[in-house]
Parts: C-alpha cells; sequence; structure tokens
C-alpha cells in the first residue's frame, strides 16, 4: 500500500525496446505501482529487464506468467504479430489491459482480444499516446467547427535496408509479420485524424511499392473515405519532405500540424508546443483509472482501437488485391 491508495500491481509482457525505454521506466516514477514480473520469450531478454529494473519475477510463457496471479494490469509490448490469445486470456481473468500499437496484424485476432475485454468487463486501452498531447487536443478543438473536406497525411524516412546487406532473420525485416511503416505509423495517422477530426474511415484502397531488393516497402499510398463522404490520403515513402504532417481542408482554408511544434491556419502560426511526455501522461492515467476502478479519464479502449487498426489492415489487404477498394464495417467483421 502506498499510504491509502491501493498498490497496482503491473505485469509487462514483451521486453522490447517500448519495454525498457518508456513504459517500465514511466510506471517506476508513478506511486503506487509495483511490476511484478516481466515476460518475453527471449530468455535472456527478460532477465536482463528484470535486473535492470528491480522486478522480481521473470517468465518465458505468457500464460505461466497468467497463472501465477497477483496482477491488476497487464502491459502488452509485444510486437503485433505475437499477439495470439495472452491479452484475451488476461482480459477473461479479470486483469486490465494496456496494449501497444499496432494490436494486431488480422481482425480475427484483434476482435478475439475486444470480444475477451468485454466479456471480463476490464478496463482498456491502446498506446495511442498523441491524443494526450496538447497540440493534438487543440487542433481537435480547432476543428470541431469545421467541416472537413480531405486529409492528408505524409511521413518521409530513409529507405528500408536491402536484402543483401541485412544480416539475421529479425521480425522487423519480414513484411507478414513487420508489416512496414505503413503498419506502425499508418495506425498512428488513422488514429489521429478520426481523434482531431470525429470522423471514421468508411473504405480503405492501398498501393505499394515494394522492389524485391529491399526488406520493406519504399513507398505505399492509403487513399481513405471518412464517414461523412469526405476523402483523405495517408502517403508514406523514401525520402524527405518539409511538408506538415497532417493537413485538414476545409471550405475556407485548411489546418496543418507541424511535427510537434505548432499549428497553422491558412499559413499562420495559432499554437507553440511545449514540451510534453504523452507516453508518461497516458501511462500515469491508465494506472489511475485501474487504481479508482474508473475509465472516464481514459480517452481510447480497446474497442475504440479497431476502427484504427481496421482501415490500415484493409489497406494492406487492398495492395495484396491490386488496388481494390474495401469496406472497412464490412472487413472489420469478417
Amino acid at each position: 500500500m502506498s499510504g491509502n491508495r491501493p498498490t497496482v500491481r503491473v505485469a509487462v509482457f514483451g521486453a522490447g525496446s517500448w519495454a525498457n525505454r518508456t513504459h517500465i521506466p514511466n510506471l517506476l516514477k508513478l506511486e503506487g505501482v509495483e511490476i511484478v514480473a516481466v515476460c518475453d520469450v527471449n530468455r535472456q531478454a527478460a532477465e536482463e529487464t528484470a535486473a535492470a529494473f528491480g522486478i522480481s519475477n521473470t517468465y518465458t510463457d505468457g500464460h505461466a506468467l497468467l497463472d501465477a496471479g497477483g496482477i491488476d494490469a497487464l502491459f502488452s509490448c509485444v510486437p503485433a504479430y505475437a499477439r495470439v490469445d495472452v491479452e484475451a486470456a488476461a482480459a477473461e481473468r479479470g486483469i486490465h489491459l494496456f496494449s501497444e500499437k499496432p494490436q494486431a496484424t488480422t481482425m480475427a485476432v484483434a476482435r478475439r482480444i475486444d470480444e475477451a475485454v468485454a466479456r471480463g468487463g476490464v478496463l482498456s486501452t491502446v498506446c495511442f499516446r498523441e491524443r494526450y498531447r496538447p497540440i493534438f487536443q487543440e487542433a481537435r478543438r480547432l476543428l470541431a467547427e469545421r467541416e472537413v473536406t480531405h486529409v492528408r497525411f505524409i511521413s518521409a524516412g530513409g529507405a528500408p535496408g536491402r536484402r543483401a546487406q541485412v544480416s539475421g532473420d529479425s521480425w522487423h525485416h519480414d513484411m507478414d509479420r513487420a508489416g512496414g511503416r505503413a503498419f506502425d505509423w499508418g495506425v498512428h495517422a488513422v488514429d489521429y485524424i478520426r481523434f482531431m477530426s470525429g470522423l471514421d474511415v468508411a473504405a480503405a484502397q492501398a498501393f505499394y511499392h515494394h522492389p524485391p531488393a529491399y526488406v520493406s516497402p519504399l513507398s505505399c499510398s492509403f487513399n481513405l473515405q471518412l464517414s461523412h463522404g469526405g476523402t483523405a490520403t495517408l502517403s508514406f515513402f523514401a525520402g524527405t519532405s518539409q511538408d506538415p504532417w497532417f493537413t485538414f481542408y476545409f471550405d475556407g482554408g485548411n489546418l496543418a500540424i507541424h511535427r510537434y511544434d505548432r499549428i497553422t491556419v491558412n499559413g499562420d502560426t495559432v499554437y507553440e508546443a511545449e514540451d510534453f511526455d504523452p507516453w508518461l501522461e497516458q501511462d500515469r492515467i491508465f494506472v489511475e483509472a485501474v487504481r479508482r476502478g474508473d475509465g472516464s479519464a481514459i480517452l481510447n479502449d480497446y474497442h475504440d482501437g479497431l476502427y484504427s487498426l481496421s482501415p490500415v489492415l484493409a489497406g494492406w489487404e487492398s495492395a495484396r488485391r491490386g488496388g481494390e477498394c474495401l469496406d472497412v464495417a464490412a472487413f472489420m467483421g469478417a
């Protein structure tokens, strides 16, 4: 116990970079949190993480972790392809679920976890952390009275590795498991478009340019129809760009979000951001929600996250089908 505040007992599932660099350090900053165990299929990774942060128990099997009991919340930090049944089993046992994004590589797995969350009656969230960042909240406020006609998102970066130069069998180099930049950043982009505009995605189409010599695509373009009939494009490519990350167009102008720095409306700066740690804020709010048994301060739950995941998975499938336009609601329920 910490004063009169019940201790929240957390288990961390996955001992990779996000757990070590972000979630575990954040949890250790919060009062009344005990990290009771860490689990990773790689025994060395689990043991090294436990030693680094003074965590008593390590596991290499998620179900053994759950069987040991004494857990209030599971922070699932494994890659999306590795989310098969542990999260669902945790939720059905009444363990609250914090899921890193993307939630899964298939809708079947994501729906199974979602149904378990509902049956277990547990609190849940997906790590769409930027919902907590003030610049995105201010953009949401500024867009509240606008009818968005089009949204453009751009993500430029370095070229992926060439197969001949990549050693080992890291899952990052396997498109079926990693999905490339458009999978990882795509769910972010869709979620923040949804958060800022209040709109969902009705239909999705995508094209990938993936020369065989590269481990992941050089470029990818998503065409989305929004729930009110407007449109959106998501562009991911190897290269450089000075364009804003997000631009929302409406009758009379546009609102642009320039990285985490500023918002402009019709080219004029209307908001400049200060330093803020959305990872810590989301972790704090989730832990407090678990402690109080009240999820009202959580800005998204697992079910809402399906509406950000499904357009990207639908686009991935669209590309496999040569750019076929897919109905997202039907794809979610398929």
